[in-house]
Formats: C-alpha cells, sequence, structure tokens
C-alpha cells in the first residue's frame, strides 16, 4: 500500500471511531441533526491547527477523539458519559470551515531545488471566538447543560485569549465546574502527550 491509501485508511477509520463514540454517548434531542450538519462541513477531513498539534488532514477529528478517551479513561473509567462525550468530541467545533489550504515554495534540502508545498491557513468566515462559537454552533441544533457550555467556553484555559487579557471569569468557571477543568486537563494531555509521541 502506498501512503496515500494508508492515510485514506485511518481518516476512514478516525471517522468512524468518531461517529461511534458520538451515536454511542449522545442521545440528547438534536443530536442526530447537528451530527448530519457536522458531516455536511470539513470536519473530518480539517486540521487541528494550521502548525502545531494535528496540522494534517483528519487532525481535528482525531484531536477531538484523543481528548474524549483522556477526558473518560482519566475520570470515569473508560464508559461513556454524554457530558463527556459532548465537551470532549465538540470542544473544538469552531474548527470546521475555518482552514484552507493554500501553496508556498519550499527549498528542498535533499535536492537543492524549489517545490510548491500545501500549508493550512486560518480563513475564518466567522470570527465569533474559540470556545463560545463551539457553543454557539452546538446550541443550534442541541440544548447545553451550562456545565457543558462553560467547560467548552473555557477549554483553552489560560491560552484563551480574555484570560491571556485579564479576564479573571476562568477562575470562577474553573472553581463552580469541574467539568470545565476535566476537559481542559483532557485537552493538554491529547495535545501535549498524547499526540506529540504520534
Amino acid at each position: 500500500m502506498n501512503e496515500e491509501q494508508l492515510r485514506a485508511i485511518k481518516f476512514d477509520s478516525v471517522k468512524d471511531k468518531f461517529i461511534k463514540a458520538y451515536n454511542e454517548a449522545i442521545t440528547r434531542q438534536g443530536s442526530a441533526e447537528l451530527l448530519a450538519w457536522i458531516e455536511k462541513t470539513d470536519f473530518f477531513t480539517a486540521p487541528a491547527s494550521s502548525k502545531f498539534h494535528n496540522a494534517f488532514e483528519g487532525g481535528l477529528a482525531e484531536h477531538s477523539l484523543n481528548v474524549y478517551n483522556a477526558m473518560i479513561d482519566r475520570y470515569n473509567e473508560g464508559k461513556p458519559d454524554e457530558s463527556m462525550a459532548i465537551v470532549a468530541l465538540l470542544h473544538d467545533l469552531c474548527k470546521a470551515e475555518f482552514y484552507k489550504v493554500s501553496q508556498r515554495n519550499v527549498k528542498n534540502e535533499a535536492t537543492g531545488q524549489w517545490e510548491r508545498v500545501n500549508y493550512y491557513v486560518i480563513e475564518d468566515k466567522f470570527p465569533f471566538g474559540h470556545g463560545e462559537k463551539s457553543v454557539f454552533l452546538i446550541e443550534r441544533f442541541m440544548r447545553l447543560k451550562v456545565e457543558e457550555a462553560i467547560a467548552i467556553r473555557w477549554h483553552m484555559g489560560g491560552f484563551d485569549d480574555a484570560a491571556k487579557g485579564g479576564s479573571f471569569a476562568i477562575n470562577g468557571a474553573f472553581e463552580k465546574y469541574p467539568l470545565a477543568v476535566k476537559l481542559h486537563i483532557a485537552d493538554i494531555e491529547a495535545t501535549y502527550l498524547i499526540e506529540n509521541k504520534e
């Protein structure tokens, strides 16, 4: 098998695992409609970032699964849980339709020749923030509990622009809603421990 065929198999596997986890754990009214909408976007082909973690085709869905698995393994003995599934699988929904592929010239060190290579750039058509945009998109189809909305809104922790700007709201969120802390820790674990090993 060539590299492209292996990538296609991995992509299909990640998408299947995501949908299985979603359907197994999330049964709330509107969840089927939300998943149908997600499948119409580039969620399953999008990267998780432009150049940092999982900056490759399908990286967003894989990252979401990594966060979910880290979260249920650490806090729920590996058992599916609806609130954990919602916040983990959907925390970065804001990144659907967020990146686009561009090209640039890069010198091939082995040959000395310049080559056109693809890379991701941000093209935010709906600049609504990060966590808050994910909450907004989910709520178009399915009602979130307060603790779920708070967890998704603040999943970036100290990396969130509001927190970096001096907002203390994140302190209140983490003090009152343990789910927010759990999501942030699982997101960090997936990004810096699980995905750095891959």
